[in-house]
């Protein structure tokens, strides 16, 4: 495929997708994968971060939202520019060599998207614990069926899978509005919120930017998940318009819950109770308001919106992942049958088959937070690269069009490179040895890389001899 007709391909509209996702959808996707059960203990790990100042914990919400944001806008005017299924993998392809989009979408499909679909299945019913007697091979049991039960049901179409998406969109919001607005309104704290650390003394400013940062890090977690709208681009209608907005609205929506939601909690919870909790590694801030407004119902009230949330989550992830090995395979890298397209349904059946198989044999490995933690460095290393990619592919393609445009270019593209950099630093300092085993998944990457394009070029010199 000669570079010109691979351009007009990527930046076309042109599918054999349904396109059935519209802007509520894609903040269904958004909202449905970042919000999970973090909402409810994630604020304590940031107070305990920013030495138990309210106002510099609730700053770190802001800073983290913003963050995300910044990266989100610059994947939407990726994503705009070139509407097709696969999100990033199209777009590293792209901007640096064929071999980094697919080890981008490789590590997601050997370990990243069916380690993230086997974590949520698990998490599900151990939220469950505290109401039912569960042991470890009945929540390996529940998992294994949550996963079955929502590939099939995704096999039967984009349309049903955003439908369900919607709905557990909007169920997992009443819970937590309703926790969160009964306590602002019932709340009779008002909570200091000065920007000085309460534990360890006076400290200068570049410590309260350090505590800060660490924050920031930690709230990040309850972000995750805003770049896989991405890849169901081609799957929505008129993505040009619709994808930029849906990750304006998503991540804007998102980061204005969590800080209202943590600020809420405030209101309830004198400083010295939320101290104690702490100081006895009771994270768990959300539910103690409700259970302190709704007595004994607001426990139920916390495990149900938990569950909620986490089953959009899974399904959001089902949904998305599968477009990005589809994207790989269409490139002529991967199994052609992960480029096919249900006749009827038009849906990557053996992408959505072949990751739930994945996800279940993961469910079953006693390894899986040590395997999801492999590509969490590397997973943020494409994160960064693709917010890089808006500076090349500017500078490599200037004409094609660009519908949607990241604000303040180039001023804000260098800041965000420079703030999801930090983070990849963190990252690696944090935990170094997972990040250079999780260098491992993408070496491998290179190998299968070289198998399918050896493959392919056999493929098209013999197509060429007939």
């Amino acid at each position: 495929m000669n570079k010109d007709h691979r351009l007009k391909e990527i930046t076309s509209e042109a599918t054999d997708f349904k396109r059935e996702i519209g802007v509520f959808g894609g903040v269904s996707i958004i909202g449905g994968i970042m919000i999970g059960s973090g909402i409810f203990y994630l604020g304590a790990i940031v107070l305990q971060r920013t030495g138990m100042s309210l106002g510099l914990s609730l700053a770190c919400w802001l800073v983290g939202g913003i963050i995300s944001l910044m990266g989100g806008l610059c994947f939407a005017e990726l994503g705009a520019a070139m509407p097709r299924s696969g999100g990033s993998t199209v777009y590293l392809s792209e901007a640096f060599h064929p071999v980094v989009g697919f080890i981008r979408g490789f590590s997601d499909w050997a370990i990243g998207g069916p380690g993230s679909v086997a974590a949520i299945a698990i998490a599900l019913p151990s939220a469950l614990q505290s109401f039912f007697s569960l042991g470890e091979g009945t929540i390996k049991a529940i998992a294994i069926a949550l996963i079955v039960a929502l590939t099939v049901y995704n096999l039967f179409g984009i349309r049903v899978g955003t439908l369900l998406q919607d709905t557990f969109m909007i169920a997992k919001l009443i819970p937590i509005f309703l926790i969160m607005f009964a306590a602002l309104i019932a709340g009779k704290v008002s909570p200091e919120l000065s920007l000085a650390p309460v534990v360890g003394g006076p400290v200068g400013t570049v410590k309260i930017l350090s505590m800060v940062a660490f924050g920031v890090v930690a709230s990040l977690w309850a972000y995750e998940g805003w770049s896989n709208i991405n890849s169901v681009a081609e799957e929505m209608k008129d993505p040009r318009k619709s994808l930029p907005r849906a990750v304006f609205l998503g991540i804007g929506f998102v980061t204005l819950l969590y800080v209202a939601f943590n600020y809420a909690i405030y209101r309830v919870l004198p400083f010295e109770e939320i101290r104690s909790m702490l100081s006895e590694d009771n994270l768990y801030l959300g539910t103690a308001v409700a259970k302190k407004i709704f007595g004994n119902f607001g426990a139920v009230l916390v495990t149900i919106g938990m569950a909620v949330s986490m089953f959009g989550a899974l399904n959001g992830l089902i949904i998305a992942q599968p477009r990005m090995y589809y994207a790989l395979a269409q490139e002529g890298h991967f199994f052609k049958s992960f480029a096919r397209l249900h006749p009827k349904h038009k849906v990557p059946t053996a992408a959505l088959l072949v990751q739930g198989l994945l996800s279940i044999l993961l469910v079953l490995s006693r390894n899986l937070d040590q395997l999801t933690s492999l590509v969490v460095f590397i997973g943020m290393v494409f994160n960064l690269m693709t917010i890089l990619a808006v500076f090349i592919l500017r500078r490599k393609h200037p004409h094609i069009a660009r519908p949607y445009k990241v604000f303040g270019y180039p001023f804000t593209v260098f800041v965000t490179s420079l703030i999801f950099l930090g983070l990849v630093v963190n990252t690696f300092f944090d935990d170094p040895t997972s990040a250079l085993l999780g260098i491992t998944v993408p070496v491998v990457g290179v190998f299968v890389y070289m198998y399918f394009d050896r493959r392919l070029k056999r493929e098209r010199r013999a197509e060429g001899e007939v």
